[in-house]
């Protein structure tokens, strides 16, 4: 009902407008267009229903494919149907079973241990700096231990330290990592609180900049879990590579907080590793209400997950390619697992274990799974409830047992403890630096990208300018949205008549998910079109651009705004832990960009343009605004990320009108203000300043923004006020590299793209549109 009072009122607006004359000015017009009262319906509760109702259906047919899974041959084709997509989409690389480069900085010599302070490279240029625990006295057949630390501390915290000493002592070997971003391999200036002359959060600064780092791993069609998944293989060659390990046990623990995920990713991709201790991934998280439902949990359960900032549990493509949390942790078997939890466990209800029951049970193998689980909830304090940092003493009474029966590692008779100063067991020294040159992720992701791009360039210059659209289009596709079919999607529309010779329409998207509003001149048939949208929305664009509306107008053009998914959002910042974020990062977990999406609800404007006797569908120009404020060039970027941040930029309206005239050969003419000179932008510097939606996951492995515009060459472009990825306005005389391929391919028609640094008057935006729609 709200909808339909909202669509009411502005009905009512409309016909209380008073239409001016023909001869009457342009400036006239807009002033009367900016003064509606435009209300169309909110898209972003439609769109959050739109998720949970696709969320809901897919987790039913995940429980439908699960009642399915009738022996072992059932669970081995599905398990290899999602293999290949998690490792496509996560970018994980095979193991490689070469022994990596490594360089020991420091010995510390303990009670029936030793530890090496060492560095080992995972890829060319790319350090992971850890510490290895080993027995003072060597033996044969030695277990080897892999544990990855949580997001709350790195390496050297005490719970961590424990492990490494008391297992060493039993003879194993105890590898502990720093995972990409945090401790030695932060990714950000804010070591500690003289860093910044604000407030802030110093020892969550590595966990909040995994999101920087993740949206740079995106851009080259990796992600973080898949370098961390990596980092972690080569840890395994490492183990492999010492004297007297033992290769059938060889164990990988993943601790709370954010351990478990890319424990049980690399665990599943990497068969190498005899037995895995994810903590709580795959199952009912902390958050999730305990219990669980006393007669059916099966049914309600959310076994997908959602989207969030952290990226290394909403996994891109999870939906689309069949591989929720707890199929990973099934694919598991018939390898050794202890299925972890921080605080009490259901074990009575919880459906994830119902299952990983019974796929150990198709194997054989009942006796390769166990668990360990701690007391209490997450809202609870100790010792009633047991938080810990890692994996604590009463989670490891549990593992105990389990790895003595499966390895014969020793039960110790108590726990060990004998810390160090986290200093002693750091990995980089001055000579090291200056001798590795170890370089940040924002410069290998770059390096990586310009790589990338360079062979597909090559690959593509191969063919014919329209062969070659064709080709980019298809690997675009396969790349970043493959799960995207075009669907048929039916339109309502309400239409309210003006005084001669106008009339305004509005339109809502069958499903809600996007508003148009249509203004057309009566005056004659067969109208060319301009379609206009903004991330802030149909009314900000009928205040703040009502003279490009009116010009267009008053040049007999139609014009139609649009409000698409994810656009028209009011108050919200868009940053890191914003809805938007979850949203968009739900999005890609069904298998395509939000950009990709908004395509769609465009696609289906154009299939009802087509049908329309009023509008020629043939001539067809896109206007891309944004209205985001920029950032001086003198401002400091280096802030924390709980901290006041700087402006970002809103791109995406930019991207997307790209995109769609890239696919829509009826699309003659696109102008954007405010887009990203290149995506590459993005990779420049540690900090980023855009919104999660405008990360288009694998674009840099195909096109840069360039690329997409060479492909329109010959038809008019017109791109002002572009960004960087810190939201600085681009200077197009220092723009360097980012456009040489666009300016190459508009040679022979320099002056269909127009680069200009300054954002034209809404007038002359009008004249420009006109006069390529005639």
């Amino acid at each position: 009902m709200s909808r339909l009072h909202n669509l009411c009122a502005f009905c009512l607006s409309l016909f209380f407008l008073t239409t001016a004359p023909a001869q009457e000015s342009n400036k006239d017009l807009a002033t009367q267009l900016r003064n509606l009262d435009v209300k169309v319906p909110p898209i972003q509760s439609e769109w959050m229903k739109d998720l949970r109702a696709r969320r809901d259906e897919a987790n039913k047919k995940d429980v439908q494919s699960w009642h399915q899974v009738l022996n072992k041959d059932h669970w081995e084709s599905r398990k290899k149907d999602f293999m290949g997509p998690m490792r496509f989409a996560l970018g994980v690389r095979r193991p490689t079973s070469t022994e990596p480069t490594v360089v020991v900085a420091k010995t510390i010599a303990g009670d029936g241990f030793v530890i090496e302070n060492l560095l080992y490279e995972s890829r060319p240029g790319v350090w992971v700096t850890a510490n290895l625990y080993a027995p003072a006295k060597k033996q044969a057949k030695m277990p080897g231990i892999l544990i990855i630390h949580s997001h709350h501390n790195p390496k050297t915290q005490g719970e961590l330290q424990d492990m490494g000493m008391l297992w060493a002592r039993l003879g194993c070997y105890v590898l502990i990592p720093d995972q990409l971003g945090h401790g030695e391999r932060r990714q950000h200036p804010f070591a500690d609180a003289k860093n910044y002359p604000e407030s802030f959060k110093v020892g969550r600064q590595d966990y909040y900049f995994r999101y920087n780092v993740a949206a740079q791993l995106h851009l080259i069609g990796e992600s973080l879990i898949g370098w961390m998944a990596h980092d972690m293989m080569r840890g395994v060659d490492l183990l492999l590579s010492k004297p007297g390990i033992n290769k059938d046990a060889i164990i990988l623990m993943g601790s709370v907080a954010g351990g478990g995920d890319p424990a049980a990713v690399t665990a599943a991709l990497d068969e190498r590793i005899t037995c895995a201790v994810p903590f709580n991934f795959g199952g009912p998280q902390p958050e999730t209400k305990y219990p669980l439902p006393e007669y059916d949990a099966e049914t309600p359960f959310n076994y997908l997950g959602g989207g969030s900032w952290e990226s290394t549990r909403g996994l891109r493509w999870s939906v689309l390619g069949g591989f929720p949390p707890w199929a990973i942790v099934g694919s598991i078997a018939p390898r050794k697992l202890i299925y972890g939890h921080e605080f009490a466990w259901d074990q009575r209800a919880d459906p994830v274990w119902r299952r990983l029951r019974a796929i150990y049970t198709l194997y054989d193998a009942d006796a390769n799974l166990d668990f360990a689980h701690g007391r209490g909830v997450l809202q609870g304090k100790p010792p009633e409830a047991t938080h810990c940092n890692n994996i604590g003493a009463e989670h490891r009474k549990m593992i105990y047992p389990a790895l003595k029966y499966w390895f014969d590692i020793p039960i110790p008779e108590k726990e060990y403890q004998n810390r160090v100063p986290a200093g002693d067991l750091q990995c980089w020294t001055p000579e090291l630096q200056e001798k590795l040159k170890p370089a940040p992720l924002w410069q290998v992701a770059q390096a990586l990208a310009e790589e990338r791009l360079k062979t597909s360039r090559a690959e593509l210059s191969k063919a014919p300018q329209e062969k070659r659209v064709r080709r980019l289009i298809e690997e675009l596709s396969r790349r970043i949205a493959p799960g995207t079919a075009p669907k048929e999607r039916g339109m309502d529309w309400k239409s309210i008549r003006i005084a001669q010779p106008m009339s305004i329409e509005f339109g809502v998207r069958s499903d809600g998910l996007a508003n148009y509003v249509l203004l057309i001149s009566r005056v004659k048939q067969k109208s060319p079109i301009m379609i206009g949208f903004a991330q802030a929305g149909i009314e900000t664009l009928l205040k703040e651009r009502a003279e490009v509306v009116a010009g267009v107008l008053g040049g007999g053009a139609a014009v139609c705004l649009v409000e698409c998914r994810g656009m028209g959002t009011k108050g919200e910042a868009r940053s890191r832990t914003s809805a938007s974020t979850s949203l968009s990062a739900t999005e890609d977990m069904f298998g395509a960009p939000v950009v990709v999406r908004q395509a769609g609800d465009l696609r289906t404007l154009l299939d009802h343009i087509g049908k329309d006797s009023r509008l020629d569908g043939k001539r067809i120009a896109l206007w891309a605004d944004s209205f985001a404020p920029v950032n001086p060039p003198t401002r400091n970027f280096a802030v924390p990320l709980d901290a006041k941040l700087p402006d970002h930029a809103e791109p995406g309206a930019a991207t997307l009108a790209l995109l769609t005239a890239f696919v829509n050969k009826d699309v003659k003419a696109v102008y954007a203000r405010g887009g990203l000179v290149s995506f590459r932008s993005l990779l420049r510097s540690p900090f980023l300043y855009v919104p999660h939606d405008a990360i288009v996951p694998g674009i840099l492995t195909v096109a840069d923004v360039e690329d997409l515009v060479a492909a329109l060459a010959p038809r008019p472009v017109r791109l002002e006020a572009m960004v960087d990825g810190l939201n600085r306005r681009v200077e197009v005389a220092k723009i360097g590299g980012d456009f040489d391929f666009a300016r190459a391919a508009y040679k022979s028609a320099e002056n269909r793209l127009v680069l200009q640094s300054e954002a034209s008057a809404p007038e002359a935006v009008a004249r420009w549109l006109l006069e390529q729609l005639k």
